[in-house]
């Protein structure tokens, strides 16, 4: 199993970004790696780290101004190669349709729930590991 996973979470508000970190801890299970955490405030800070390389996973804020995680994560979806798993986070369960219109891997509401966010993330972290083997 690798050191650490790298974790990109965007969201225009630093008070879900904080949240996304508490839920995950140091890692959000026993079988993934420890975390590290990439925090990215503007969708242009997203394209230049996943250009950069080296994200396992993004968690992205659906509600974040000025773009939103949905539109964020439809275009990260097109645009770069070998996309990593996208964790969204959702304003509402009614927006579920939207997660998927938007291609996302997984999504779930906020507020942030530790419990069901970190199942999601460690999920995505396993995926992504045995995508890798």
């Amino acid at each position: 199993m690798q050191p650490t996973a790298t974790v990109l979470v965007y969201s225009d508000d630093s008070n879900t970004r904080e949240q996304v970190r508490l839920a995950t801890g140091r890692r959000p299970a026993a079988d993934v790696p420890l975390v590290e955490f990439v925090e990215c405030a503007t969708p242009e800070a997203v394209l230049r780290e996943l250009g950069e390389g080296g994200i396992d996973v993004c968690v992205l804020d659906g509600e974040a101004v000025p773009m939103g995680g949905m539109g964020v994560c439809r275009q990260i979806k097109d645009e770069v190669f070998n996309c990593p798993p996208v964790l969204l986070l959702m304003g509402r369960p009614q927006d579920a349709w939207l997660a998927t219109w938007s291609r996302a891997d997984a999504a779930v509401t906020l507020p942030v729930d530790p419990v069901e966010f970190a199942s999601a993330l460690a999920s995505l972290l396993r995926r992504k590991r045995l995508l890798s083997a």
